[in-house]
């Protein structure tokens, strides 16, 4: 590990300030450490931000949730709000990582954490990632746990997080406090896919901290849900995931979201797949055919192609069960 200065902020002000300076904001510190021990991450300064005060579950005046950037991801899952409101977001949490790290790991960093990519974390191999210029070892190398769908030239590497994936079926945003002040960005537009930077994973500016996700109040009833396949049922990393959410009233979906995780640069909102249900009754013939929009544009490599089928599949099944007709 490289010698690197470490300040505990005391207030949000302090903590800007040594972001500002070129400081790396950390908390439950369940990615940075390990990038750091194994070299893949070299900061000069890490500023400690476990102590702000950004760790409530708010319902907002419109009824929509508001999840602080401190609150552990234990936490959020846990919580009757999260649990009666968005059981797709409890549902991804709890499926995430393993209940000790969920103990310590918090919403922002979830959403900042960094690709599970082997060559991005082995520094002997080529990445535009970690060393912007230097290629993609794995679009010829051993590719099976990569992306199908937003990959370029530059990278092919998945988004990690499952609980993204269900921010972004919901049409979640991110609150951001910086230097200039606060402001508010869609989570889909907060992530961005690798196109020719690569190295450039979210829309942050200089000394940017997050405070909040928000979830915004949707139709009710709602009904939603996570499925998550992965090569083992522990502490597995999704090969694919679908977050489904429903708003069907009279028996005809009014309302649908419907993002998937496992198979893309980041966490990959499907319209086509959402346009397909709306208006119609929920139906195994519908699921089947909404499924088969879901892998649209994807790009296959050598070793990954069986992804595109089994994000049929998985977007079908999660489909089935929200929508009542298991």
């Amino acid at each position: 590990m490289h010698p690197f200065t470490y300040t505990k902020a005391a207030d949000m002000r302090e903590a800007l300030s040594a972001g500002r300076r070129g400081g790396r904001y950390i908390a439950g510190g369940t990615t940075l450490v390990d990038l750091m021990r194994e070299t893949v991450e070299r900061p000069c300064s890490l500023v400690d931000i476990s102590t702000l005060p950004l760790r409530e579950v708010t319902v907002t005046e419109r009824g929509g949730l508001r999840i602080g950037a401190l609150v552990s991801m234990a936490e959020a899952g846990a919580h009757p709000k999260v649990r009666a409101l968005y059981p797709v977001v409890s549902e991804a949490l709890e499926l995430s990582a393993s209940a000790q790290l969920r103990n310590m790991a918090t919403i922002g960093g979830n959403i900042m954490q960094r690709t599970r990519c082997t060559y991005f974390r082995d520094v002997t191999a080529a990445c535009n990632k970690r060393d912007p210029g230097s290629g993609c070892a794995a679009l010829q190398g051993y590719n099976r746990s990569h992306a199908i769908l937003g990959t370029s030239d530059s990278c092919v590497a998945t988004h990690p997080s499952d609980l993204a994936v269900a921010l972004v079926a919901l049409d979640s945003t991110v609150r951001l406090l910086g230097p200039d002040g606060e402001r508010t960005l869609p989570f889909a537009d907060f992530l961005l896919k690798p196109g020719s930077t690569p190295n450039r994973e979210q829309a942050l500016r200089n000394g940017e901290l997050i405070t909040a996700v928000e979830i915004p109040a949707l139709p009710r009833p709602l009904k939603s849900g996570y499925l998550k396949v992965r090569d083992r049922q522990s502490y597995e990393f999704a090969l694919t995931s679908a977050a489904v959410a429903l708003h069907v009233r009279g028996g005809v979906i009014r309302e649908a979201k419907v993002a998937a995780g496992g198979v893309g640069t980041v966490p990959w909102k499907l319209p086509a797949v959402e346009r397909h249900l709306i208006g119609e009754r929920p139906s195994h013939r519908l699921w089947a055919e909404a499924a088969e929009r879901a892998a649209g544009g994807a790009h296959p490599l050598t070793h990954n192609g069986f992804k595109a089928e089994l994000l049929k599949r998985t977007v079908e099944r999660r489909l089935r069960t929200v929508g009542g007709t298991a």
